[in-house]
Parts: structure tokens; sequence; C-alpha cells
């Protein structure tokens, strides 16, 4: 039997036990908050990018939390992360770990999923994160990063309507200024094209190479790893397969680029050259005849008498016919301001369609005051695409028609003049659209979907247009050019003030002949009839 002693020395020791368990269970009933809530709130901050909400939740913060989540975004290129809980178990006392899956999105590599976990610790009562850079990813620590290492396939080709590439050096300047060039990359591009891109790798600058960059370079095989303090891999953690860059097609076609190129090529003056096909609006060639800017589709010229194919749509809309009898004197005054035709001719009474074909400044001015107005002739420009932005798949400058203020100012628009701007592309739309019968924006890539609809001319205007378009070649103002038989055109003579505050003339030229349609400009060239319409003679020849 034991003694009294001893009973009570077991005694005391089991009060002191429980007393103990009573106390660490009340500790842990009075802790405020759960471990499964914490790691919920510290990994949906995580989600979204927000380091201060993360450290709210730190037992304690480390210099390396911020730089460890900031470093491994940089390195890896994380657009995104997502992470998944796993259900909680209970804890250990006062300390508890809570797994999960997180699935971070990497630009240009897709997507990488892991397992990992947060440990969790009690302060002062509260549930807090035992943050450590293991939190991030279980195989971080001190010293260790992670690391994108890719291989990239080979570059996809930039190709005509035919399938040939045309992103060679010998597809001819005019084609080498719409696919631009291969560069290294700088820091300022891997910022943009993301973490699997190094600077010095190759990227499109300019042109079609730059626009497409992605599509064209494809994605990278990558392969994730674990590096050490030095940058060398430790392990590799993840492969990602690649996929090939996809070609990009033009609508270019090599045979009418050739022709245009063939066309400019020994002019003097700055000149070029765009057709397309008025059926689709596909571009067929672009062609400068010298290099640098690429005046074709970023030009902004005053289109000239070019525009009195807009014009006289909004007339023959109107009620206009090309037989009714028009005056065209010398000299006609708007707005107090005296206009003249070109060389001072007077015709005196004649057709409508005559005085189109004799581009009568004097007969078109007074009319479009009269029938039209300034509301209604920007109502005609924008059928014809003006206003419009263009989608091509490189720059290419928007046609500008403002409303007319005053009748000088819409005599000076009815003729082309005034404030009026268009590109070449632009020019050569309009050709396009009254021998199609509707204008279609331009199409340079054939994947590109255009937002903009096709817009159809009002009835019966096309089919006037052409009448009078073939005037122009047959009896008017190109008659000399020598263009072939089944031409339609019109001449253009557009002044513009020299930067030595001098009077010079652009020579336009636009027209259109079976399913081809055209413009072409010479800078400087004075009169469109006599050096702009013998340019596109050739270039129907050199078909």
């Amino acid at each position: 039997m034991p003694s009294r002693r001893s009973i009570a020395i077991v005694s005391v020791t089991a009060l002191v036990v429980t007393a103990g368990v009573a106390g660490g269970a009340y500790y842990l009933l009075h802790t405020r908050g759960t471990p499964e809530g914490v790691a919920e709130r510290f990994t949906r901050a995580w989600e979204q990018g927000d380091l201060n909400a993360m450290g709210t939740e730190l037992a304690t913060r480390q210099a390396a939390f911020t730089t460890t989540y900031q470093t491994m975004n940089r390195a890896l290129g994380v657009e995104s992360v997502s992470v998944k809980l796993d259900p909680a178990k209970e804890p250990d006392g006062d300390r508890a770990r809570v797994t999960f899956t997180a699935t971070l999105k990497l630009k240009n590599a897709g997507d990488w999923s892991y397992r990992g976990g947060v440990d969790l610790v009690v302060r002062d009562r509260h549930w807090k994160v035992a943050w450590t850079p293991a939190a991030a990813h279980p195989d971080l620590a001190d010293g260790r990063g992670l690391a994108l290492k890719p291989v990239w396939p080979a570059r996809a080709a930039i190709t005509a309507a035919s399938g040939d590439r045309v992103d060679g050096g010998d597809a001819g300047g005019s084609v080498q200024q719409l696919v631009g060039f291969l560069d290294k990359a700088t820091d300022k591009d891997v910022k943009r094209l993301g973490s699997a891109y190094k600077a010095g790798d190759a990227v499109g600058r300019g042109g079609l190479q730059e626009t497409f960059q992605t599509q064209l370079a494809g994605t990278p095989a990558t392969e994730i790893r674990l590096v050490g303090a030095d940058g060398k891999p430790v392990r590799t953690l993840h492969k990602a397969e690649g996929e090939k860059g996809r070609p990009v097609e033009t609508t270019l076609d090599l045979r009418v680029q050739r022709a245009a190129a063939d066309a400019v090529r020994d002019l003097k003056k700055t000149a070029s050259l765009v057709a397309v096909r008025p059926s689709t609006g596909e571009v067929l060639a672009v062609v400068n005849n010298l290099g640098g800017f690429n005046r074709a589709l970023n030009g902004a010229y005053p289109p000239g008498s070019t525009f009195k194919s807009v014009t006289a749509a909004g007339l023959l809309a109107e009620g206009v016919s090309p037989g009714d009898r028009v005056e065209c004197p010398r000299f006609a005054t708007l707005g107090g301001m005296r206009f003249r035709n070109s060389e001072y001719a007077d015709h005196g009474s004649l057709s409508f369609s005559d005085a189109f074909a004799y581009s009568c400044n004097t007969t078109i001015a007074p009319m479009t005051a009269e029938r039209l107005g300034a509301d209604k002739l920007v109502d005609t420009a924008e059928w014809f695409g003006f206003n419009e932005p263009l989608n091509i798949g490189v720059p290419a400058a928007k046609a500008s028609f403002p409303k007319a203020r005053s009748e000088t100012e819409l005599a000076a628009e009815s003729f082309g003049q005034g404030k009026i701007t268009a590109s070449p592309l632009m020019m050569a739309t309009v050709a396009a659209a009254i021998a199609d019968g509707s204008w279609r924006p331009p199409t340079l890539v054939a994947s590109i979907k255009q937002k903009t609809r096709p817009k159809a001319l009002p009835d019966g205007v096309a089919a006037s247009l052409r009448d009078m378009m073939k005037a122009v070649v047959t009896k008017g103002t190109a008659k000399s050019a020598g263009l072939p038989s089944g031409t339609r055109g019109k001449t253009g003579t557009a002044e513009y003030d020299t930067p030595e505050g001098k009077t010079a003339t652009h020579a336009w030229f636009i027209g259109f002949r079976g399913d081809l349609a055209f413009s072409v400009l010479v800078e400087g060239g004075e009169a469109g009839g006599k050096v702009a319409a013998p340019v596109a003679a050739d270039f129907l020849r050199g078909l």
C-alpha cells in the first residue's frame, strides 16, 4: 500500500499536468482566426499581386519577401496566378500547414502548375504565415531562383498571295518597306513581349514583321530551371513544348508588283503607285521609287482633280446626268474668290461628261455649291472611305475630308484642294469603288477581319462615272498618255505650297482596267495628264 506521501505526490503531479493541458487548450481556443482563413487571404492576395496585403499576414516580414515574388514574376513572365487550397488539416499545437496547387500563366510559355504549401504559426494569439521563399515555390531557398530557358523555332514566312516569300532581300525595296526587318530585341522589347525574350533575340521592326511578331515567331520550347546564386542551373523543374510560327499571307501579286516597280523606277521625281482589286479590296501592289518614308500608304496629299470623281458621284446622285448641258468658262467666282481652269482653258457650253473629261474647275465648283453644299459633299466623300481609319496590318494614313466652312472652301474642295488629304492607297480605292460599284476597305493581309463594311454607291452612279472616266482617256486630259484600250481614269494636278513659299503641283492619275484599279502620284510632277497618266500606261502595258 503506497504511503500518503506517494499519493500526495502523484496527485500534485496529475494536477499540474491537467492544468497544463487545460492551459494549452485555453491558449488555442482563444487564438484568433484559423490557419485556413489566413492561408486563404494570403493566397488570394498573391493572385491579385497585392504584396502589401500578403505582408499583413506574415509573422515576420523578411527582406527577401518582396524580391522573391517580384523576381519570380519578372524571370518567368508571370501574367497571372491561380491558387487552389487543399482542405485544411488539424493544427499541430501552435503550428499548421495548408497545402495548395499554384498555376502560373506565363507569357509565351503557357501554364505551369506545381504543388506547394503555406506554413503558419501562432503569434500573439493570431495565426500568421511563417514565411520563407519556399512559400512561393517549395524548391526556393535563400540564394536560389527560377529562370526560363527558351528555344525558339524557325521564324515563319511572309508571303505573297501566290505563297512565294517576300521577306527575303530579293523582293525589292518597296516590298521591304511593307515587310519591315529583323532587329535585336532591346530591354523595352523584352518588357513588352515577355520573359521568353532576351535582349539580343530576333524581333520584327517596322512593317508586317513588327505587327505580326508573335504570330511569325511562334512560342519557344521552354524549360523552367532552378538556378543557384551564380545563375547556373541546379535542375529542371518543368518543360513546355513550343509552337511553330504561322506564316503571314499578304494579298500582293508579284506580277503586278514588278510591273508597278518598273513603271516608276526611272522617274527622276519621287513617285508612288498602288494597285488594288476592285471586287475584293485586296492590295496587289505598293511601290515607292525612293526608300524611307512609305508615301504610298502614309502620304497626305491634296488629291487635286482626281477628287472630281467623288464630287461627280454626289452630283449624279442628286439627279445630274452625264449629258446635261453645263458651262465651262475661263473663270468662276465663288465666295469672293476667282477660280480658273488649268492653262486658263475656256470650253464654253458642253455636256457634264465632257466638262469632267476636260477637268473643268469652273463647272464643278458652282455645281457643287448649287446642288450639294458642304454637308452633302462630306457625305459623298465618306461613301468613298474618307474620314475612315484603315486597317491593313501596317500603318496607313486615314484620308481626311473636313467640312467646308465657307463658299470659297467648298469650291476648293470640289476639285480636291482646300484641306483635303489622301494617300495614293486611298485614291486607288476611290477608283476601285467606281469600277466595282462599292467602296471596300483595302486589305493587305488576308487574315485581318475588316470592321468597316463595303459601301455601295447609289444606283446608277458608278455606271455613269465609268462612262465619264472613259471619256477622260479617249478625248479628255489623258488622251495623249498612251493608255491601253479599256482603261478608265481621272487626271489630277494638285497645288501645294513648297517650303520656299512657292506654289507647285503634284501629278496624279487614278483609274482602272478590268478588275484592277490603281493610282499614280508623282510629287512635284506638274500636270497629271502629261506625267502621271503615262506612268500608268507603262504600268498597264507591263502586266
